[in-house]
């Protein structure tokens, strides 16, 4: 945006002083909730689960370390036969685009599969008269009424 500079020359000192002293006490109002509110929080002693925060809260338990790591399972399939799978989807992918690609196949006999169809839907209907539409499209029209108008 290319904004004059007279525009922001010609500020009031007394209201940036303004803005500038909003931003401080702000900044001195919120910087009252740094700290750690857990640390003088206790518990309801009518909870139901206040015995089991307390004796949860008061374990001294250590942290796990990489020797507690369980070793990998046997019955797992090795990753290089998880390449290999994936290889065989991607192959059989390829050889079924290639085989259905265009071009790559003919419709034959569509002639007497159509007949077939055709004898099996039964006899050809004969045509509706256009002027029956024509007819029936007047006599809705001649029919219809508008609808009232709004209520002012």
């Amino acid at each position: 945006m290319n904004a004059p500079t007279r525009l922001f020359l010609n500020a009031p000192r007394r209201a940036m002083a303004a803005r500038v002293l909003a931003c401080v006490g702000l900044g001195a109002s919120l910087s009252g909730c740094i700290g750690n509110p857990f640390d003088t929080a206790r518990v309801d002693p009518a909870s139901p689960v206040a015995a089991d925060v307390e004796r949860l809260a008061r374990a001294n338990k250590d942290y796990p370390s990489f020797s507690e790591i369980p070793q990998v399972p046997a019955d797992v399939r090795p990753l290089r036969l998880y390449g290999q799978a994936a290889r065989q989807v991607t192959q059989v992918r390829e050889q079924l685009e290639s085989e259905t690609a265009p071009d790559t196949w003919a419709l034959q006999n569509t002639d007497t599969f159509a007949n077939s169809a055709r004898t099996a839907a039964g006899p050809e209907l004969p045509a509706e008269a256009g002027g029956d539409t024509d007819a029936f499209a007047e006599d809705l029209r001649r029919r219809a009424t508008p609808p009232p108008p709004p209520v002012r």
